[in-house]
């Protein structure tokens, strides 16, 4: 029976015929009283359950029957903590028959497949988690769906975290609790912009924004007080300190206690930090965004160790997140080798996960790394992987030449941004329970109108948060708009009087306004990073890199210090520029030497390797088995005498 169900769930091409061969039985008797709606003397409420009774009978009849065998399955998977079973249905199993009979249509609600379960709460419950996951995925979510969605993730949250008998007893695989906190991050996001638009609202959607239920609905609080809660409740962030400091598993299970030992809510803390950096980037606090991941680190450096295999979206989720911090808090060069060091493990891993049903979504936020990474090198131009700058330049090539032409690439830079960025939200809801201040929002006076509130007069506005983080962004841009042009003059010589280079650009430009433009220029070689310099980088490369990505000890991903990232310095001297063009050359020379001695390796392997049957007295196979020329018990392999490799005596 249970190799015939995990072979139920794998990728057969029929899936009715094989889910028929099992043994399910589904046992839903009748309605036993159904004589009793004829009955005159039936009082309403009883007759509501009849009728209610006979609707979910027939609407349970109308389900597939191999929709029926598949939750009956699921339920049980579930009930025995098996997770190869639950995994298998979960990735393989929900997303098959979603394509089949449910890829236009809402899954039967819970309380109608609630008799093939046993009524079953605690799995109704991650029940109804999928089945809002798809509504908002192939659907559009009404205003219904956004608050039900919400009090079941409560219900979830509560079950999780108030038990009374400490931890649950329930096993799930780790996509699907990473699956868990995405998606309540994505339903809180997504309800915060629904919730932001109070134009083209019916009377009913604002009266229920407006009710104390809906202002409770989704709201910061309750969402960071769930992310905040699963971190202390799995104490994950003890967790990761303790692994750091090399500390023995019995010890870090008394750190931790009874919840920080389960793998269950180890890994919904873990996740709740991932899911914690995106909240706090979606509402703007991006230096505390990047100090939540402090312990966890980027997992970016090849010489880090991962908690456990994280699903693949949360490292991209990870390096997304963290390098818009970077980008939004003026730290370009980190904010780059953050979307490098990502884009380069997708790109290595890109034919495990091919086959994902997340493989589109990593792909959509690689995309958008690729045009913030153009970004980067538009601001601050640094050296970057071949492979993902090839990319970059091959997809954005002509967007990063316009932009390199100041101030007329600054709508392509916009354009960008809005493409790549985050859809940030506001933590604070537009005031639904005062219809007059409401009112003024949706339909704001002119200004020339006699009823147009005065200056002072507080009335609030409605603005785009990420029309704001653009307009903020997009000013450093237009500070840089001389840069590039003054780059290209001043790599042509190492003198320049600054009255020539004023004749040089437009004209009614003085030699003072040149000179402020190059302190702009001067500023703008200068950035604070956690990337050392190319002078420190040949003391310790490797633990450059370990810093760089967040994983030294003891280190802060907001911790960086001032460096230069321009190739091009130049000194004034009253009004004679005097410039200098530094070039880095590529570190062959480590690159060989580590070649050289890896390929003498394997020479000096290859030679001290016998070829089979050249070794003198080599056993062997006589009659019964027995070996031949076997003159010693000991089977070490011999360290003197003469070696015979390719035919020849070394």
């Amino acid at each position: 029976m249970s190799a015939q169900r995990m072979a139920l769930w794998a990728a057969e091409p029929d899936l009715d015929d094989d889910i028929n061969d099992v043994d399910i039985p589904l046992t839903i008797p009748p309605y036993q009283n159904a004589d009793l709606y004829d009955d005159p003397n039936l009082d309403e409420s009883a007759l509501l359950a009849v009728q209610a009774q006979i609707a979910q009978q027939t609407a349970l009849a109308q389900i597939p029957d191999v929709v029926k065998r598949f939750i009956v399955h699921f339920h049980q998977a579930v009930l025995d903590n098996n997770l190869p079973e639950i995994t298998l249905a979960y990735e393989s199993g929900w997303n098959r028959l979603t394509e089949k009979f449910y890829a236009r249509t809402e899954w039967p609600e819970a309380e109608i497949i609630a008799p093939l379960v046993n009524d079953d709460q605690i799995f109704l419950i991650l029940y109804r988690e999928l089945y809002y996951r798809h509504v908002y995925s192939r659907l559009q979510p009404d205003i219904d769906d956004r608050f039900h969605s919400y009090e079941n993730s409560c219900e979830l949250f509560n079950y999780l975290l108030n038990s009374e008998v400490g931890p649950v007893p329930l096993s799930l695989p780790a996509q699907w609790l990473w699956d868990i906190i995405d998606e309540f991050i994505y339903q809180f996001q997504s309800f915060a912009l629904y919730r932001s638009r109070p134009a083209n609202k019916t009377d009913e959607e604002l009266a229920m924004l407006g009710s104390e239920g809906g202002a409770q609905a989704w709201s910061s609080y309750s969402v960071l007080n769930v992310l905040y809660s699963l971190i202390q409740k799995s104490r994950v962030n003890e967790w990761l300190k303790a692994r750091a400091e090399g500390k023995s598993d019995e010890e870090i299970d008394e750190i931790v206690g009874e919840y920080g030992t389960k793998p269950l809510y180890r890994q919904l803390g873990y996740f709740s930090l991932i899911g914690l950096l995106r909240v706090h980037v979606l509402l703007g606090d991006f230096t505390l965004a990047l100090k939540v991941m402090d312990n966890a680190g980027l997992g970016l450096c090849a010489g880090e160790k991962v908690p456990f295999t994280a699903p693949t979206a949360a490292h991209v989720s990870t390096a997304y997140h963290a390098g818009v911090c970077y980008l939004m808090l003026r730290r370009f060069t980190d904010a780059a080798r953050v979307f490098t060091g990502c884009l380069n493990w997708v790109m290595r891993a890109r034919q495990y996960h091919t086959r994902s049903y997340q493989y589109d979504q990593i792909n959509k936020t690689a995309d958008r790394m690729y045009a913030l990474l153009a970004l980067c090198q538009t601001l601050a131009p640094t050296r970057l992987d071949d492979n993902v700058i090839n990319v970059v330049r091959e997809r954005y090539g002509e967007q990063m030449t316009r932009m390199g032409r100041g101030e007329e690439g600054l709508g392509t830079f916009e354009e960008i941004f809005l493409y790549a960025c985050p859809k940030f939200i506001t933590a604070n809801p537009p005031p639904y329970n005062d219809p007059n201040t409401l009112a003024l929002l949706i339909n704001p006076p002119t200004p020339s109108s006699p009823s147009s509130p005065t200056p002072t007069s507080g009335t609030p506005t409605i603005t785009d948060p990420t029309q704001r983080h653009l307009r903020a962004l997009s000013a450093h841009f237009l500070a840089l708009s001389p840069v590039p042009t003054l780059r290209s003059l001043l790599k042509l010589y190492t003198s320049l009087d600054a009255r020539k280079l004023a004749g040089f650009l437009d004209t009614g430009v003085d030699e003072e306004e040149v000179l402020s433009w190059m302190m702009v220029m001067k500023n703008a070689g200068r950035c604070v990073g956690r990337v050392r310099g190319a002078a420190g980088a040949d003391k310790d490369e490797k633990n450059s890199a370990s810093t760089a990505n967040g994983s030294s000890a003891g280190s802060s991903l907001l911790d960086g210090e001032w460096m230069s990232i321009s190739d091009l310095n130049f000194v004034i001297d009253e009004n004679m520029i005097h410039i200098a063009e530094s070039t880095v050359g590529r570190r062959y020379a480590g690159w060989f030497i580590r070649n050289s001695e890896h390929a003498a390796r394997v020479f000096d392997g290859l030679r001290a390797s016998p070829l089979p049957g050249s070794l003198p007295g080599a056993k062997t196979q006589g009659k019964g088995g027995e070996a031949k020329g076997d003159t010693s018990k000991d089977t070490a392999p011999r360290t003197s005498g003469q070696k015979v490799a390719w035919s020849k005596v070394v």
